[in-house]
């Protein structure tokens, strides 16, 4: 079984993920659906992003936020790209993450 097809199989009874995504890095191309995961601050959690630009060594990979989005995050380039946590604004989000303290709330 390959991983669109875990994905597509994710949920219960005929429910289908309404996302298709491209696991192969060798083909990624600007605009493909890619899971991307940000290890380092949330583990093997998966995110959805779009490709934004594609280079030898790396993507840029827009988290798709409504709230920000001129937001542009530097990944690994393989089958789930990683996002190091550096790369996520928490100041561009509504919610502080678990555990920090956002400034509006500091008042």
């Amino acid at each position: 079984m390959n991983k669109e097809s875990i994905m597509q199989d994710l949920g219960s009874g005929d429910e289908k993920c309404p996302f298709t995504f491209n696991f192969d890095p060798v083909t990624f191309k600007v605009g493909d659906l890619v899971s991307y995961r940000v290890p380092d601050r949330f583990d093997d959690f998966p995110f959805v992003g779009t490709l934004l630009a594609v280079y030898d060594d790396h993507v840029e990979i827009s988290p798709n936020d409504p709230t920000a989005p001129h937001l542009r995050m530097r990944g690994t380039r393989e089958s789930r790209p990683v996002v190091a946590a550096t790369e996520i604004s928490l100041e561009d989000t509504a919610c502080p993450a678990p555990g920090q303290a956002s400034s509006d709330h500091n008042r």
